[in-house]
């Protein structure tokens, strides 16, 4: 199996939103914020080719809302969807399965376009895959989140008859990897746990966002809810130390990876690295 790093660029949240209950004070040692207290985030996708398929694992933020949409979040940098695949050899057409782990515009935006004056998936040869409840949650959105799930966004996945689930009680469908499901940040989100030669490497997603959000307290103001993530990470973190996972991180603007350790104060941050410097 080869791995291959698909970054699709940064926007900008709130420094605040993003770090919940922890003061600025503590928060922007890791993550500084601008002058509006917006902070920068990756939106870091990872690519698993392995015989005859090619999964990617979420996919950014997309480029098909209007204006006034992308003006909240600030995108910048060079890297896009499309360039970073080509990047690494492959097409749109090449995608045998689009993993989503969950469906909040940053996650999933990029797997729909809009072309023809009609919505369209990106990977067209791809199956698109959630699980039954996580979409439920998505297509019948709570007041809290409803910004987050936008309807072009998900349902052309139902409509085009690409989409499947992933069943909570089953083994995971991909012999490439487990799914560690967690419903902290949202319901029922998809943590996979690679198996690549004699590591584990978990693509994190929005469980551990960043570097900065290790200690158990810093959690988003995203999360509906927060305190289960705590438990959540909490088990998580104590497992991934046990068991020296790599933790691949999704949205930290600098770190791509890194592993964490036992401490008199907790888990902690133990290195960081690129991926492929494990590969």
């Amino acid at each position: 199996m080869h791995l291959h790093v698909i970054d699709t660029g940064f926007f900008k949240l709130d420094g605040g939103a993003m770090f919940g209950v922890v003061p600025k004070s503590l928060w922007q040692r890791t993550n500084p914020a601008d002058e509006n207290n917006l902070c920068d985030w990756a939106m870091r996708c990872l690519l698993l080719e392995d015989r005859d398929r090619l999964i990617l694992i979420d996919n950014g933020i997309g480029n098909k809302q209007d204006a006034k949409f992308f003006s909240h979040y600030h995108l910048h940098g060079d890297a896009a969807l499309m360039t970073s695949l080509h990047a690494s050899g492959f097409a749109a057409t090449d995608i045998t399965d689009m993993f989503l782990t969950h469906l909040h515009f940053d996650h999933c935006g990029g797997g729909i376009v809009y072309e023809k004056e009609r919505f369209e998936l990106t990977f067209k040869n791809a199956h698109y895959w959630s699980n039954a409840d996580h979409w439920k949650w998505a297509t019948q959105p709570n007041a809290r989140e409803k910004a987050s799930f936008i309807k072009e966004n998900i349902l052309p996945m139902e409509e085009s008859g690409r989409l499947k689930f992933v069943e909570l009680e089953s083994a995971s469908p991909f012999s490439q990897f487990d799914i560690l499901f967690v419903s902290g940040h949202t319901d029922k989100m998809m943590i996979p746990k690679i198996k690549y030669k004699d590591k584990i490497i978990c693509f994190v997603a929005d469980l551990l966002p960043s570097i900065g959000h290790i200690p158990l307290s810093y959690v988003m103001g995203y999360d509906t809810r927060p305190l289960i993530t705590l438990e959540e990470k909490e088990v998580f973190l104590r497992e991934a130390a046990d068991n020296h996972y790599i933790l691949f991180l999704e949205h930290d603007p600098k770190v791509e990876c890194c592993t964490v350790k036992h401490t008199e104060k907790g888990v902690r941050l133990d290195e960081t690295f690129n991926l492929k410097e494990v590969l």
